[in-house]
């Protein structure tokens, strides 16, 4: 009996240690071969507008799952507070400052080679393909109006999508940036039907290509963005949203959660899940109609929080644990030297990147914060902002004053505490100085100034009208 027991005993630990060694296996397997990676990126979208932000109108169900899933950045910021200079940040994982891509696209200069990210920049498709991954960028560009600076000269192996800064949501054709095209080639109008779910179909197309090579792909949704257009079928998922401009755009937001839930699905169909990394944020803070910036201050185009500070998350059930809030701030920036070394890549051999990688914080390999200090550059210098630590420093032309804040004491920035402390103001000052004298000009010029100064105006003549007549002698 004693002998029997014995050799069950030995057999229940022979199997165990087997066990135990087919996972081990399974771990160095999974953790071995290169990720897929989709960067979904939203327009104009703001902070309160997605449930797991604290939405409660627009429907954001598939956001919201795939959320907690994994990351939550509650302070994730991007490099600017408006559309093109921040997707040049996003995606050579540098200050676009260094680079004289501080503003948008002229409105009259279409033809000019010169007019965009440089060439001489290298994106985060270009150092994919050097892993040996296919590439495929989907939906606004924005990053240079001329032909020899759209997608397929800067290391993407596919593209659909259109070269300017809007477009209409049925794919009707205005003129030569604002066209849809696949691979340089026009698409017919009559094969177009609503942007997001067009560029949603191709995207499921590209991931379910057969192919032995990982993807990385950039989603440039052009929603929730003006025009305000939408299908009756998002919009009966806000109807009871009862102030129009906010259903319309909040019917926007809803398509774009159930196209993110439509590709969720696709990598669950084909077993590719657990090794796709998923990252998701908006190009800038909410627009200034019908988008929700709250609790924060401002909206696009302001380097208040609002401006700048987006709906942020990371997911990858192979390397990130699900249900985490991370409250430190990070920047877009950051996605490239994170992405690349999440591929094997190794991000420290590229030294122009400016951004962390993000892992070690989010997995408590290290206790330090991503971020001591980080910087802002508005129109070159017409507007930048400075923070470091708490305290955060704002030279605004909308209130024509330098402001400070402490974002510990006063996150929504209501109290200017600039006149209480010189010192800070000075230190501040300098860092900004010193972190600006390697950046260079803008090497063109957008109407965001002159309209900053416009938006000021009206805004203060409205709250003008609002207080009681003068009494009359």
């Amino acid at each position: 009996m004693k002998s029997k027991l014995a050799i069950l005993l030995l057999a229940i630990i022979c199997f165990s240690c087997v066990e135990k060694q087919q996972e081990e296996t399974t771990v160095v397997t999974k953790s071995s071969e290169k990720p897929n990676i989709i960067v979904v990126l939203t327009d104009d979208q703001g902070w309160a507008d997605v449930g797991f932000n604290g939405c409660t109108d627009i429907p954001t169900p598939n956001l919201d799952k795939m959320a907690g899933e994994g990351v939550i950045f509650s302070n994730g910021y991007v490099s600017h507070p408006y559309c093109s200079p921040s997707r040049a940040g996003l995606l050579t994982g540098r200050y676009q400052a260094r680079f004289g891509h501080d503003c948008n696209m002229p409105y009259d200069m279409e033809g000019d080679a010169t007019v965009g990210t440089p060439l001489s920049e290298k994106m985060m498709p270009e150092a994919f393909k050097e892993l040996g991954y296919r590439t495929s960028a989907i939906g606004k560009w924005h990053l240079g109006d001329h032909e020899d600076l759209w997608p397929p000269a800067q290391g993407f192996d596919h593209w659909f999508g259109f070269p300017g800064g809007g477009m209409n949501f049925w794919g009707i054709s205005k003129n030569k940036i604002q066209t849809i095209y696949r691979d340089r080639k026009a698409v017919p109008e009559d094969e177009l039907t609503y942007l997001t779910d067009d560029f949603t179909d191709e995207a499921i197309d590209f991931i379910t290509k057969k192919d032995d090579k990982p993807f990385f792909m950039y989603l440039a949704y052009n929603a929730p963005h003006a025009p305000d257009h939408a299908t009756k079928q998002y919009l009966e998922k806000t109807k009871h949203i009862e102030y129009a401009g906010r259903s319309i755009y909040g019917a926007m937001v809803n398509g774009v959660d159930h196209s993110v839930g439509r590709i969720d699905s696709t990598l669950v169909a084909n077993g590719m899940k657990d090794n796709t990394v998923i990252v998701y944020l908006s190009d800038n803070g909410g627009r200034t109609e019908h988008a929700d910036n709250r609790p924060y201050r401002g909206h696009k185009g302001m380097l208040f929080e609002g401006g700048i500070k987006v709906p942020f998350y990371i997911t990858y059930p192979n390397g990130i644990k699900p249900n985490q809030v991370y409250d430190e701030p990070v920047i877009s920036l950051d996605l490239f030297p994170t992405l690349l070394n999440l591929a094997g890549g190794d991000a420290s051999k590229e030294t122009q990147l400016e951004g962390k990688d993000l892992l070690p914080f989010i997995n408590k390999e290290v206790t330090n914060k991503p971020h001591e200090i980080m910087f802002w550059r508005s129109v070159g210098g017409f507007e930048y902002a400075v923070r470091k630590g708490n305290f955060k420093l704002y030279k605004s032309s909308y209130k024509n004053k330098t402001l400070l804040f402490d974002l510990e004491k006063d996150s929504y920035e209501r109290h200017d505490i600039s006149d209480k402390h010189p010192k800070i103001m000075a230190e501040l000052e300098l860092a900004y100085k010193e972190w600006d004298s390697k950046n260079i000009p803008p090497q063109w010029f957008d109407p965001h100034a002159e309209n900053v100064l416009k938006e000021e105006k009206r805004f203060q003549t409205t709250r003008n009208r609002a207080l009681r007549p003068k009494a009359k002698k």
